[in-house]
């Protein structure tokens, strides 16, 4: 049994000093950032959105500009005629071909459609400016995803060197429990349970390698696989204390982007219910035609061999639908409902918003005290362990008590860990929720 430990803790062991080590970039949240906006597939979605928008709204998919339609056609005709003249002769034609060509250009413009045109372009330019939002909420969204990851693996950074260090005390304690066995100082007891420590020390730094190793994944996966596979991040965190509520609050109610977009939608509806009540009005417009015929006949029966011609023509048109069965009425009616809908949805998605500000601002200040009240802790139970360690080296304890107190300090070190990045977290969902995440630099 004795021989089987020491077996596993040395394979352990042999593992764990075998990891391989390598010069690694460090990759700072800005870096990670401008990665992420250049390479993440879901910005760069909402970057094409943008560009159909932008390709909506121009003056080509407005109808202001006319139509023009060209117009071709031939034709061979073939026949077989006898007729009489006024003297008596009779003639025959057999196989007399009479060919007919025609060639046009139409041009066509609505010169006034009861201004359907031009609030349908300013409602196009709203849903170009609604897509750019959108385009940013996903920036904001992503950004705020990708520091979520990036603080995620610092805290499994900052674990795993924790872990390691306690470790590093494990194996001394064994060393230290050797030479005292030998020295008739303890029994095998002691060397056994330090053995043991070492093997449970070793399996959690196994899983938190692995659990970091999936971490920088997840951030790679984000900034679209443009971070190298070897990366450290920086685990320096500095809070934004200077934030004020009361400003933050204020800055809501214009920057916050769900806020904006629906204050577009509005503008789209109001667009919506003028272009409809276009319907009302008449539509006037301008026809032009220029045409060019030809036709010629073999037949000797013909009084005109050849006969070409063209044409030029020009005209206007009015057309004012005076009942239509009720269509426009039906389209005007509900423009109006959707309109009243979105400044319903404007009201509640304000209070929705501030609840949520409000939400974050508390749970934010929370886990700054606890982070507090965490490093506070972190200091006494690195105080408590000193002692117990002297202690210990002077046998005044025993390996159990001194075991405690390793991972007590342990425990706190994850936990001041945790809550650090916590309350970063916390203050980044803060910026987002007031619209100022963009404009700070991380």
């Amino acid at each position: 049994m004795k021989k089987l430990n020491i077996n596993s803790t040395l394979f352990i062991l042999v593992i764990l000093t075998s990891y391989p080590v390598f010069s690694q970039q460090l990759v700072k949240p800005s870096e990670a950032i401008a990665l992420a906006l250049e390479h993440n597939y879901g910005i760069q979605i909402a970057n094409n959105n943008i560009n159909v928008a932008a390709n909506n709204k121009n003056i080509l998919n407005t109808g202001y500009l006319p139509t023009v339609t060209g117009n071709a056609a031939g034709s061979i005709d073939t026949q077989d005629a006898e007729g009489q003249l006024a003297n008596g002769d009779v003639r025959v034609a057999e196989g007399a071909e009479t060919r007919r060509y025609n060639a046009s250009i139409n041009l066509n413009y609505i010169v006034f459609d009861g201004l359907g045109r031009y609030y349908n372009y300013k409602r196009l330019k709203e849903q170009y400016n609604l897509s750019e939002l959108q385009a940013r909420e996903t920036i904001e969204n992503t950004t705020n995803q990708l520091l979520t990851v990036y603080y995620n693996v610092a805290r499994q950074s900052e674990n795993l060197k924790s872990l390691e260090e306690t470790l590093n005390i494990s194996k001394d304690r064994l060393t230290r429990s050797g030479y005292q066995f030998e020295y008739g100082q303890n029994t095998k007891l002691d060397v056994l349970n330090a053995e043991v420590d070492i093997n449970n020390d070793s399996i959690n730094i196994i899983n938190a390698r692995q659990n970091l190793i999936n971490s920088k994944r997840d951030l790679n996966l984000v900034t679209g696989n443009k971070i190298s596979n070897f990366f450290d991040v920086d685990t320096t965190v500095t809070f934004l204390l200077q934030l004020n509520k009361a400003d933050l609050l204020q800055k809501l109610y214009t920057n916050n982007v769900n806020l904006i977009q629906n204050e577009k939608n509005i503008a789209i509806n109001q667009f919506t219910l003028k272009a409809n009540k276009s319907g009302y009005l008449p539509t006037i417009g301008l026809t032009g035609t220029y045409g060019w015929n030809e036709s010629t006949n073999n037949s000797p029966l013909a009084f005109v061999l050849q006969n070409t011609s063209t044409n030029l023509s020009a005209g206007v048109n009015l057309t004012w639908n005076l009942f239509d069965g009720g269509a426009t009425v039906t389209r005007v009616k509900n423009a109006r409902i959707n309109l009243e809908n979105q400044k319903l949805q404007k009201e509640q998605l304000k209070q929705e918003v501030e609840r949520n500000f409000n939400n974050a601002w508390d749970d934010y200040q929370n886990k700054l005290q606890v982070y507090g009240v965490q490093e506070d802790n972190i200091k006494t139970a690195k105080n408590n362990f000193d002692r117990t360690k002297e202690k210990f080296k002077l046998g005044q304890v025993t390996s159990i008590e001194f075991r405690q107190a390793q991972l007590n300090l342990l425990s706190a070190e994850l936990r001041t860990s945790q809550a650090k990045y916590d309350a970063k977290i916390a203050e980044i969902l803060v910026l987002q929720i007031s619209g100022e995440l963009l404009n700070v630099e991380f």
